[in-house]
Parts: structure tokens; C-alpha cells; sequence
């Protein structure tokens, strides 16, 4: 009988085989089961902002919906907000940007697979950051490339190394992807790296996928974009979004920014997938992208209040060493001097102090030394979580004493 066993069944695509999932999701599940039972539990796994979006950007999804924005749409988004996200480029990154050259999709997620689809094919070389955002290598394996890591090291304060990427370029090399602020380390990357990295795409003639979208969240200084330097602008795709500078996850609502040949690759492929993103969540980003109400910076601000008291505090627990991160919202602790694995720490954490966090090798293998914690949880919150982390670190103490030279 036909399909009466597993052997006449259809196959799935073999790229299926070669994508990956967030480890962040997984431990979120697990601490989701705990609570049920009745735990108490500090989420501290996922990179979303305990804020919402500003009330005027509230107020505006209601408007929209309630006059009818809610129709088929350019596939590139509505020009009022491509026209917003081009002015808006500017007065935050001195970007000289055309309305054209952006692409509106749903998530960042959605714009950075449209680019990479747009740029990449089976065969080529992707360098891609180590650790990173671990769709990076899993989009690239699933296009049928190679997914070639550059490593972020803590001797270095995790800024790439320019002689190991110009080392690991081959003839077979398309595309340069990174994001700074970096998720996990909260690495700013430097000018000297952007400028060497930049000299880089030009003389071998890659692409580069410049992942921005914790660009708005930097404890110090101001944000410099890759597109900037010279001869970027024609080479460079930016991914950036609302999730993060403004609290709207799941708004999904996502852009890329590029040459236009390439958005307009990347609108064929809109057509040939979701058609367009959706009109009322756009108008409302219109009103998120003035920020009426400085809601950005204060947020910000909490953030940097945030970091002092968690990175203070991690690196008062025995075996604990964490550097402060210049950018996002992420703290990445080494853990080596505790003497237990990162993720037999994850586990301890979770199930027996309720605290959430990620094992880094969720972020490759340059992690597998280090923790996660999302900052995403008010002052209060961090303060307990670092008691309970304090009160089971009696487990790894003595350990870590006497790796650390204590007496």
C-alpha cells in the first residue's frame, strides 16, 4: 500500500539537515516547564527587552488599524517609512542613504535571509563571527556554502583578528558577515578593525553583511557604521530593525539597507515569498523612528545602570571573570576557573538556583568557556539573581579557590 512505511515516504530537502536552532529557545522552554511547577525563575536566556514601545508608537498601531492600513503594500514597504529609515540613518549614523536602497521585511531575521539568499550560492565561503548569532553559520550551511568562523577572543577583548580573516579568505570567499555591537561578547568593534575589514572587502571584492541592529544601544562613544568608510556603500548590506532599539519583537519588523541591485533581488524574492510586511505594524515605525518621547536613550540609560550592577556583581562570584560590554544588552562570563562545563553550569543555574542563562557554545565553538545573561530584567531582578548565584556557587567554591591560587 502505498505509504503504508516510512521507507516510501518523500524526503525533505537536504538543507534541512544542515540548519541549526538558538539554544536561547531551549533553555527558555525548560524554564517555562519549571515555572509551571511552581518555580520561581529569572529569565536572563533571551535577548528581549522587558520594555514595550513607546505609547506613541502604541497609539499609532491603533490608528492604523482602526482608519484601514491594513491592505497590500509594496513589497518594499510603504515609501513614508523607507523615506523615515533613510533620515533616520542619518541623524543616528551620518548615513547617506536613498529611500531606495531599503528594504522593509518582517524581522531581521526575514532581511537577513533575503540578503544572504540575494548573495550567496552553493560553494561559496561565508566568514562569519565565532562567537555569534548562531543563524549566521546555519542560513549559510543551508544555502549549500561553507560557513568559515573568525574567532572574538578574550585576549584580544574580543575584537576580530584582521591577520586570521585575511588568512581565511579564498578564492571561494563571497561574503564578510559580523554584527557590533557583537551578540554575545557586547564587543563595540573598533575604527581600526572597520577600516581593516573594509580594505579587506574592497581588495578581495566580498560583500559584507553588517548586522546592526544593537547599533542604538552603546554605553559610550558614537555608533560607526562599515558603509561609511570608503567604497562600502557599493559593497554593503545593513540589517537592522525595531526589535531591540525599541522594544518591538513581535512587531517582527525588520530592514535591510543596500546597493540597489541588490534590494532589488531582494524584492523579486519578497514577491516570491510573503508579498509584503504588514501595513499598520510599517506606519507605526514611522512614529517609533521620530521617538517623541526619548524613549531610545532612556532605555539605554537603564541598560548601562543595569550592566554596572550585573558585571560588578558576576565578577564577585568565585570563578567568574566577565568584561563590561561596550554595547547591547549582554553580559559573557568566562567560567573556565569554576571547574565545571558551561553547560553542566547552565543546568545548575536553571534548575537549582531558577536563574536562566546560555551555555556559549550555543554561540560556537569559541564559547564553550563562557556564559550568557541577557540584561533584560529589571534591577531588582538582576540583584536576586545574583544572590542565588552567589548562594549555589558554594557547589564550585572550593574548586575554583584553588584554581584561582586562594587559600
Amino acid at each position: 500500500m502505498i505509504g503504508s512505511s516510512d521507507s516510501a515516504m518523500a524526503q525533505l530537502a537536504s538543507r534541512i539537515s544542515q540548519l541549526t536552532g538558538e539554544g536561547a529557545l531551549a533553555v527558555f522552554a525548560r524554564a517555562k516547564e519549571l515555572e509551571k511547577l511552581g518555580r520561581s525563575i529569572i529569565h536572563l536566556e533571551l535577548g528581549e527587552p522587558d520594555f514595550h514601545p513607546a505609547a506613541p508608537v502604541v497609539d499609532a498601531v491603533r490608528h492604523a488599524v482602526g482608519s484601514g492600513r491594513d491592505r497590500y503594500v509594496s513589497p518594499r514597504g510603504i515609501p513614508q517609512l523607507r523615506q523615515g529609515i533613510a533620515d533616520y540613518l542619518h541623524q543616528t549614523r551620518a548615513l547617506r542613504v536613498a529611500p531606495e536602497e531599503v528594504l522593509v521585511a518582517p524581522g531581521c531575521k526575514m532581511a537577513l535571509s533575503l540578503a544572504m539568499l540575494a548573495l550567496i550560492e552553493p560553494g561559496d565561503e561565508v566568514l562569519y563571527p565565532d562567537p555569534g548569532f548562531p543563524i549566521y553559520p546555519s542560513f549559510t550551511r543551508g544555502l549549500g556554502a561553507t560557513a568559515v568562523p573568525f574567532f572574538l577572543e578574550e585576549r584580544n577583548q574580543f575584537q576580530p583578528d584582521l591577520a586570521e580573516i585575511a588568512g581565511k579568505i579564498s578564492p571561494r570567499t563571497k561574503v564578510l558577515i559580523f554584527n557590533s555591537p557583537n551578540n554575545p561578547t557586547g564587543t563595540v568593534f573598533s575604527e581600526s578593525a572597520l577600516s581593516e575589514m573594509a580594505g579587506l572587502a574592497t581588495r578581495h571584492g566580498l560583500w559584507v553583511i553588517a548586522d546592526e541592529i544593537y547599533a542604538r544601544i552603546l554605553f559610550g562613544g558614537t555608533y560607526q557604521s562599515i558603509w561609511s568608510f570608503p567604497g562600502m556603500a557599493g559593497r554593503t548590506i545593513i540589517i537592522d530593525g525595531f526589535s531591540k532599539s525599541f522594544a518591538m519583537t513581535g512587531w517582527r519588523l525588520g530592514y535591510a539597507v543596500a546597493p540597489r541591485q541588490v534590494i532589488d533581488a531582494m524584492d523579486l524574492l519578497v514577491l516570491n515569498t510573503f508579498t509584503c510586511t504588514a501595513e499598520f505594524t510599517q506606519v507605526a515605525a514611522i512614529e517609533a523612528l521620530r521617538d517623541s518621547t526619548d524613549a531610545v536613550n532612556a532605555m539605554v540609560s537603564e541598560y548601562r545602570k543595569r550592566r554596572d550592577l550585573f558585571v560588578d556583581g558576576l565578577n564577585r562570584v568565585a570563578g567568574f571573570r566577565c568584561q563590561a560590554p561596550a554595547g547591547a544588552f549582554y553580559a559573557w562570563v568566562n567560567i573556565e576557573d569554576t571547574g565545571l562545563g558551561a553547560g553542566e553550569l547552565q543546568t545548575l543555574l536553571l534548575e537549582e538556583a531558577g536563574v536562566a542563562a546560555i551555555a556559549g557554545a550555543a554561540f560556537g565553538t569559541a564559547g564553550k568557556h563562557y556564559l550568557r545573561f541577557s540584561l533584560v530584567s529589571a534591577r531588582n531582578l538582576l540583584e536576586e539573581a545574583l544572590a542565588r548565584i552567589e548562594r549555589v556557587s558554594l557547589r564550585w567554591r572550593a574548586v575554583a579557590g584553588a584554581r584561582l591560587g586562594s587559600p
